[in-house]
């Protein structure tokens, strides 16, 4: 996947470690984009992710925390009726490929229906997994149970929040890991074996096909790396 182009990069906000408990003036309406943020607000557990966002009311005292990092836009609003209350809601199909503004985001708000509660994807651990073993042949089985869901309940919550199935999530994560390596100057039969690909050409057709570019462009020299 992706990540969406943004018109203005203040909006982008990167959360870690954990902050006090504070409270704004403002109302803020956060979308998810990559990680997961844990948060408490007003004494009630709530979280954004890459599947959902969240309103945070103005007045309502909170706190946050991401363990392995989440990037999240962050949309600060006067109150009004439309966050006047605390609540989780569904990102709309496609958001992400448009350009990412103030007037997008609050155009996807209105868009979006509240989220009743349920289980929640961890797509840093999901990911994790992937990740430890490209190579697998990786079915929405496999990739369900990991979650926890059905194979038809993953799929409808991919295609929900990011408009792709499970398993171009996972075509996503092996090629990311093919262009990092070709940049380290493996051998495009070595870095198919290590992803996931049945040779060389499958996975120089994935690159061309997917990433718009080829394995001799990212295959550069350590000297050409610190010059770009």
């Amino acid at each position: 996947m992706r990540p969406p182009t943004i018109v203005d990069p203040a909006l982008l906000r990167q959360y870690g470690a954990e902050t006090g408990r504070h409270s704004h003036d403002h109302a803020q309406v956060l979308f998810g984009l990559e990680g997961n943020l844990d948060m408490e607000v007003e004494g009630h557990a709530a979280y954004v992710d890459g599947t959902c966002g969240l309103v945070v009311p103005a007045g309502a005292t909170h706190s946050y925390q991401a363990e392995r990092g989440a990037r999240v836009f962050v949309l600060d609003c006067d109150p009004d009726a439309g966050t006047d209350r605390l609540r989780r809601f569904a990102l709309p199909p496609g958001w992400r490929s448009r350009l990412i503004s103030r007037e997008v985001l609050l155009a996807a708000l209105g868009e979006a229906p509240t989220l009743a509660p349920r289980r929640r994807i961890d797509l840093d651990a999901l990911s994790a997994c992937i990740d430890a073993d490209l190579a697998r042949a990786w079915t929405v089985a496999d990739l369900a149970r990991l979650c926890h869901l059905s194979p038809q309940r993953l799929r409808a919550r991919f295609a929900e929040a990011y408009g792709i199935s499970p398993l171009e999530f996972v075509r996503s994560r092996r090629l990311d890991r093919a262009e990092r390596l070709l940049r380290q100057g493996w051998t495009l039969e070595a870095v198919a074996l290590q992803v996931g690909y049945a040779c060389a050409s499958a996975l120089s057709a994935a690159i061309r096909r997917e990433r718009n570019t080829g394995a001799r462009e990212l295959r550069r020299t350590p000297q050409a790396l610190r010059e770009s």
